[in-house]
């Protein structure tokens, strides 16, 4: 038995699936998951001592990949001198004032400890800013475990939803309207019958939590005109596409400017760190200048920080986007000769996010575009994977991420391991 496995089995005595997020319990592709014991660059080591390509990077943050010198060099540089306090610290400041300054759309910014957190804070900043309770949600969008935010769609376009997990109350799901993501007609019907009602309308940058749902540039756009329209706030969750995308963040690759930005992931280089902000008049509804609440023990600690500020010093420094541009082009190119003659697998690419996908002629915009067999399909690619050392998500709805302590050897590596694959038949 490996180190791994007993772990886990020690792990399920004491905590629920022995994990504490539920897709790394690989239910989904099978086996048991595997217990990491140090990271470096692109790669990550088991318990075991098995190395692994590491495509999952966190599940997003570590976009210059695993123990950046500079970001642990930072870290290590504050927790000499203590690692939380409770108090303002200088390098909220620095990092607050590095977004600000480098993101247009926002004027002022908030930190938090999750995405989650950004997003619940973000929404509720909206209710309060324009008096409205209800919500726009997309299936296939994902924005934490917020109880109203984790609904399914009601009987039609413009019904609200219900609850999709157990302990949401109804009357929680019932605030939240949920339809289709590339629906235009949808969308026009449904602000056109609710639109007065709702307070803001929550979409991820580039879904990529059900998919990489990658929107047409006109379905954003008339997105944001109708908010415009019925004086709907629109929250760009960029969680997971800021800072990963070619033209940084996910509303600048549409051409919009949405009312609010959640952010995460890259923000915080590793530790947990979420943020949301936009325009001034809105953000000082906050208390204590206003009457919206929002609080947290950790938000802005020094050592988080320190990670986030180090993260995109460097991400701005050594010009990220072009770096991740030249390996995804490289990646693009062998792949497509890959799957020229497999008609079941697609692969689809947007800046360090990529994604594939099953049994469609193209990348599917929605949630229900995905068809229902991908799961199957994909959980024998990964185990394949898996044993011949490339991490991937345990999941086939989940996105894969390019980092810059990648190579294109490692890239090359990536498609070789895939290309034993398919010639062991695991290909749809």
């Amino acid at each position: 038995m490996t180190t791994s496995e007993q772990l886990y089995r020690e792990a399920v005595k004491y905590m629920p699936a022995g994990v504490n997020s539920p897709v790394r319990a690989f239910r989904s592709v099978g086996g048991q998951p595997v217990f990491m014991a140090r990271g470096e660059g692109a790669h990550m080591e088991d318990v075991d001592g098995n190395r692994y390509l590491d495509f999952c990077g966190s599940w997003g943050p570590l976009i210059l990949g695993h123990r950046h010198p500079k970001v642990q060099e930072a870290v290590e540089g504050v927790v000499r001198n203590g690692w939380t306090f409770g108090t303002p610290v200088s390098l909220e400041v620095d990092l607050a004032k590095m977004v600000v300054e480098k993101l247009a759309p926002l004027e002022m910014v908030r930190f938090v400890n999750s995405g989650t957190e950004a997003a619940m804070s973000a929404i509720r900043l909206a209710r309060g800013y324009t008096g409205r309770d209800h919500v726009l949600k997309f299936s296939g969008c994902y924005h934490g475990h917020v109880d109203y935010l984790l609904v399914e769609a009601g009987s039609g376009l413009a019904t609200f939803g219900t609850a999709s997990s157990a302990g949401v109350p109804e009357d929680f799901a019932r605030l939240t309207a949920t339809m289709p993501l590339d629906d235009l007609a949808g969308l026009e019907r449904l602000f056109k019958e609710n639109g007065e009602q709702l307070a803001c309308a929550a979409i991820e940058g580039v879904p990529a939590n059900n998919g990489l749902l990658i929107q047409d540039r006109a379905y954003v756009q008339r997105l944001r005109e109708l908010c415009t329209e019925y004086g709907v706030m629109l929250l760009f969750d960029e969680v997971l596409s800021g800072f990963r995308m070619p033209e940084v963040l996910a509303c600048e690759h549409y051409g919009i400017t949405p009312d609010m930005i959640a952010l995460g992931k890259v923000i915080g280089g590793g530790m947990p760190v979420g943020a949301y902000g936009g325009k001034r008049e809105v953000m000082e509804h906050i208390a204590p200048l206003g009457n919206v609440y929002q609080a947290g023990t950790l938000s802005g600690n020094p050592a988080a920080m320190a990670a986030g500020l180090a993260t995109l010093q460097t991400y701005y420094e050594t010009d990220v986007p072009k770096q991740i541009e030249t390996l995804g082009t490289h990646l693009d190119k062998a792949l497509a000769s890959l799957l020229a003659d497999v008609p079941d697998l697609g692969y689809v690419r947007l800046g360090s996010l990529f994604w594939f996908y099953f049994y469609a002629r193209e990348a599917p915009r929605s949630a229900e575009a995905i068809d229902g067999r991908c799961g199957e399909a994909y959980a024998r690619i990964h185990a394949a994977l898996l044993s011949k050392g490339i991490y991937m998500a345990p999941s086939a709805y989940e996105v894969g991420f390019l980092n810059t302590a990648m190579t294109t050897g490692d890239l090359d590596r990536f498609v070789r391991a895939l290309e034993e694959v398919k010639t062991e038949g695991l290909f749809p």
